[in-house]
């Protein structure tokens, strides 16, 4: 172990990164490709700490490890918490290995005001990690609702032409919902005295409070997830971001629901989650069907893959709430794989677009042909979002469907059916822009990817093959946080129904 505050490090040095882009001054090539360097330096050396964080985890603990804790609201229970268990560990590792990644892929697509693109992306991380780490449920909502503000900005000025309503809508969609959610947060703390979330997740709420406190976190997390019918802010969130935009919106953005179900919803409301898990399999079962099907008439290719993140999600929250390991486990493991897929896919069409300047597929088509190492990369990233076996997509569903069929067999069946409907359009996709004829006399002249485009995948394939072929290195320091929360929602269960239960 050791005694550097990790968490604070990793959270709050991108910031520094920013301070120092801040100061730059010159010509604007000058200032656009030291800022672009800077951030590049400043995310690479985030994701090295990173690794310490991981290096120093003991994944057979099921407590909250290198816990950082600090006044920061004299007089209040209110105070700068820090912690990360085994769900929340792999979350930061994905925030830092991602976000260079995303600096790398705006080489060439975003050139006007660089700078302050530079400082919106490491301010944005240092939130997403922040959100990641808080153990204290006010730390936790200022850096949940804070992610808004970069994003936001992102979307509304480096965005396409109809940048400022989706921006607009992403914003006031996800800050409703966030509204109920702070009012909970105020109940929580007058009834519990305190702020401390591994406190809160021990306490016991009475069980007609926790059905209102568990409708109004959910609204939040619903929204950020994003669960069908509130879901229809993210295909234009994504048509209109950049491409780094995109990445991290569907990488760790959407990530932030999820976590939130895991952190507060489960723990905190167990008789409350119990009772509306009908409710969320229900609607998790429509996102997955009725989304693969609006993505299967989908003419852009962002809008095809921003419809399928919604039905990839949907197996998040049948996993989350199906609470038994596999599905717990298996919603955490899908989490990471379609943080990192659904990326790299975003990462394809940028390639195409930063050459073609459109998204519509019917544009294209042929370009095996013309770049065989595209067409190569897109096929894997395709193969992997189906769920081809060997590929972490593969495990994700895995686990949850067997999961969710240990709790409702017919849940299992309809869920199931959203493999097959991903592989028609997912399938659609890549034979219409990659197979054929060359359609598009534009195309004959377009070059294949670049060596820093091809830098960029190859971090992402490898995590792909490992989380496919090597699954346990992400599950095995995940499995004691799991087994600690499904226990104390067996026994929240078993006391208010006056039954016994065993623990493990």
């Amino acid at each position: 172990m050791t005694d550097w505050p990790l968490l604070s490090l990793t959270t709050f040095l991108p910031l520094v990164g920013a301070l120092f882009i801040l100061a730059i001054r010159g010509e604007t090539q000058v200032v656009a490709r030291n800022a672009r360097n800077v951030a590049l330096l400043t995310s690479l050396a985030t994701f090295v700490v990173s690794l310490f964080i991981l290096a120093n985890f003991n994944g057979a603990s099921a407590e909250f490890q290198l816990k950082e804790t600090a006044v920061w609201l004299p007089g209040t229970a209110i105070s700068y918490s820090m912690g990360v268990d085994g769900i929340s560990l792999w979350f930061v590792m994905l925030s830092t290995f991602l976000t260079p990644i995303c600096i790398l892929s705006t080489v060439g697509a975003v050139e006007h005001r660089v700078k302050e693109y530079m400082i919106a992306f490491l301010v944005l991380e240092t939130l997403m990690i922040g959100m990641f780490c808080a153990l204290d449920m006010i730390l936790f909502y200022v850096f949940f609702e804070g992610v808004l503000i970069p994003m936001f900005i992102i979307i509304g000025v480096w965005g396409g032409q109809r940048r400022v309503y989706a921006a607009f809508k992403f914003f006031l969609y996800t800050l409703a919902g966030s509204v109920l959610m702070l009012v909970a947060m105020l109940a929580m703390y007058t009834q519990a005295h305190t702020t401390d979330i591994p406190t809160l997740m021990t306490h016991t709420f009475p069980q007609a409070m926790q059905l209102w406190l568990w409708l109004a976190f959910f609204a939040s997390f619903a929204v950020k997830v994003p669960m069908w019918p509130v879901h229809t802010w993210l295909p234009d969130a994504h048509v209109e971001a950049p491409t780094a935009g995109s990445v991290i919106l569907a990488g760790v953005l959407l990530k932030m629901g999820g976590y939130g179900f895991l952190r507060f919803s489960v723990p905190m409301f167990p008789l409350a989650s119990e009772y509306f898990t009908p409710f969320v399999f229900t609607l998790s079962i429509v996102a997955v069907i009725y989304t693969s099907l609006v993505a299967l008439v989908q003419q852009d290719m962002k809008k095809l893959i921003a419809y399928s993140s919604v039905a990839h999600m949907g197996y998040v929250t049948l996993g989350t709430f199906a609470m038994t390991t596999q599905g717990v486990e298996g919603a955490v493991f899908q989490m990471l794989s379609h943080g990192v897929v659904s990326g790299a896919l975003f990462l394809c069409v940028g390639v195409v677009y930063d050459r073609m300047h459109t998204r519509e597929i019917a544009r294209y088509g042929g370009l095996a042909t013309r770049m065989p190492k595209y067409a190569l990369v897109f096929m894997f990233m395709t193969m992997a979002s189906v769920g081809l076996p060997g590929t972490s997509g593969f495990i994700g569903e895995f686990l949850v469907l067997m999961g969710v069929f240990q709790m409702n067999t017919w849940a299992a069946l309809f869920a199931a059916s959203g493999l097959v409907l991903g592989a028609c359009y997912a399938l659609y996709l890549y034979r219409r822009v990659v197979f054929g004829k060359l359609v598009n006399d534009d195309l004959k002249g377009i070059l294949d990817m670049s060596p820093r485009e091809v830098a960029m995948f190859v971090p992402l394939i490898v995590i792909v093959i490992w989380m496919g072929v090597y699954p346990s290195t992400f599950l095995d320091p995940v499995h004691a946080s799991v087994a600690k929360l499904i226990d104390n929602f067996e026994l929240a269960k078993a006391a208010a129904h006056g039954v016994s239960v065993a623990v493990r």
